[in-house]
């Protein structure tokens, strides 16, 4: 992968204390996961009294333009997903210091990564999730939106059994920059596509066989 093709990112960990309102809207609960373009809270959306899950662009990256522009992305392609295997985006916006969030559906469950430390999963239900994720993806090619991280972490298995897809953080649209963090790709080795690994460009097949 070239070198124009890619800008490397480097990350700090800040931390948004619970009880925190952002925008007057959310009441920060608690940190609830961190990955390469974002760190989540679960938080109450005090109007509706629902509960949310908020996405933020870590504080160091807010002023980059192209991360900015990555942000913003992610939540336009994901929000425009409608579908019950894909994570629902209710909204996009900022705080007053400028820091950008999305503001997704929280689902009670656990991801597919923490339920197979749990053991073997029994084949049928192992088709019936493999069988949500591929419709949920389907829906996502149908709009030529790749996600290029399909792995078990990024799977979330509700309580009722509903898969849902989530993270469309590193989903790649037309003409979209590349983004990498230092010392990472992209992608989880585990689960690369050969294309992926070649530094490539990718499509619908690169999920498939993730």
């Amino acid at each position: 992968m070239s070198s124009d093709q890619t800008k490397t990112l480097r990350l700090t960990h800040p931390q948004i204390s619970p009880g925190t309102v952002i925008s007057e809207k959310y009441r920060v609960v608690r940190e609830i996961g961190r990955g390469g373009m974002g760190i989540v809270y679960e938080a109450e959306d005090i109007k509706l009294k629902r509960p949310v899950a908020l996405k933020f662009l870590p504080p160091d990256l807010t002023r980059d333009p192209e991360a900015r522009e990555r942000f913003i992305q992610e939540a336009q392609a994901a929000s425009a997903l409608d579908h019950p295997n894909i994570c629902t985006i209710h909204e996009i916006d900022e705080t007053e210091a400028g820091e950008m969030y999305i503001v997704m559906a929280c689902y009670r469950g656990e991801s597919l990564r923490e339920k197979m430390k749990g053991g073997p999963i029994a084949a049928t239900e192992v088709i019936c999730i493999a069988a949500q994720v591929a419709e949920g993806l389907a829906k996502a090619h149908e709009q030529g939106i790749v996600h290029r991280d399909i792995k078990p972490g990024n799977l979330l298995i509700c309580a009722d059994g509903t898969a849902k897809i989530v993270d469309f953080g590193l989903a790649k649209l037309a003409g979209q920059i590349r983004l990498t963090l230092p010392g990472t790709t992209l992608e989880t080795v585990a689960y690369m596509s050969p294309e992926q690994a070649r530094g490539d460009s990718v499509d619908a097949r690169t999920d498939i066989w993730s």
